[in-house]
């Protein structure tokens, strides 16, 4: 009997010692955001939700820029409640639709005066269609967050110092980005099996490193700063178009070596907040530090060129 009590009690520590690692250091910044705005996209769950949390609860009126509105406006009464505060607003924003993205640009410059920090976070991960005959994982992963941020840049510019930070993935790394793939099919890739889906979905994350890198080069020189980052393996409703097998198969795993949705938000957060990083525009973060990344994902010939077929794309040139 003791040699099992002494066995479950080192799986338990095991397990312990596993989340504990597993969900990585925290934001340790105390910076307050009385008198700043923020917009956050996909803020209706997960890690997006428990970033607005934060950044109300530090003063931030805080813009939920979400597809839904049913689920935005549960959303928002828990990110009252949670933050005690009541300076944060739903705004519709659909990512899958250029017309929506021009739409909340356009409504959010009227009614709001700031926009100090612009948090790039929603993401799909799933083959589909944009509203425009884009394919869904390039649409909204990356190409509507790229017109948002042009459409909001010029409010950012004025407001500043300001950031801007685009969520990616450490998938970026097996992207590849073919050209001429995206002009054949409006897409970085083909194909429905799971392979297929998750090349594609590892092409839209390459895009945000990319995107990332370009802007704080045409950024240079102004006092607005952005970054891209890898938020962990969160356990979030990013996997929800999984099929409920998988789901149920992969829920042990979840549970010892995912990050939860709080601690999967300390990287935003740290970009979102930490001070002194203003250098490092541009750059790549994990675990609330600054991480190398190879050379395809700081290629300026490549970052360029996905700058201006964007452009052309969302009619901004």
């Amino acid at each position: 009997m003791s040699a099992f009590i002494l066995a479950v009690g080192v799986i338990i520590g095991v397990c312990v010692l596993i989340r504990t690692v597993v969900s990585g250091p925290r934001c340790t910044s105390k910076v307050k955001l009385k008198g700043k705005t923020v917009v956050i996209t996909g803020s209706n769950t997960g890690i997006g939700r428990e970033t607005a949390v934060d950044l109300a609860r530090r003063g931030a009126r805080v813009i939920l820029a979400c597809r839904s509105k049913v689920r935005a406006e549960a959303a928002l009464a828990i990110v009252k409640r949670d933050s005690q505060s009541n300076n944060v607003a739903f705004m519709q924003l659909d990512l899958a639709s250029q017309k929506s993205v021009r739409n909340f640009a356009e409504t959010f410059l009227k009614s709001e005066k700031r926009l100090d920090i612009l948090i790039n976070n929603a993401g799909v991960y799933k083959q589909g269609t944009t509203e425009d005959g884009l394919g869904l994982m390039f649409g909204v992963n990356h190409l509507g967050h790229f017109l948002l941020t042009n459409l909001l840049l010029d409010r950012l510019k004025e407001c500043g110092p300001s950031r801007i930070i685009n969520v990616a993935s450490m998938v970026h790394t097996y992207g590849n980005l073919d050209f001429s793939l995206l002009s054949a099919h409006k897409e970085f890739g083909t194909g429905d099996s799971f392979l297929d889906v998750l090349r594609i979905y590892n092409n839209s994350k390459l895009c945000n490193v990319l995107f990332t890198h370009e802007l704080a080069n045409r950024l240079r020189g102004t006092n607005v700063t952005c970054f891209s980052l890898h938020p962990g393996a969160v356990s979030t409703e990013l996997s929800r178009s999984l099929r409920p097998v998988v789901k149920h198969l992969l829920k042990p795993v979840i549970a010892l070596f995912f990050k939860d949705a709080c601690a999967g938000a300390q990287t935003t957060l740290h970009c979102a907040l930490e001070e002194g990083i203003e250098g490092l525009s541009g750059r790549y973060f994990s675990d609330c530090a600054v991480r190398k990344v190879q050379r395809k994902a700081r290629d300026d010939a490549v970052a360029k060129k996905l700058w201006e077929v964007s452009e052309r794309l969302c009619s901004l040139s």
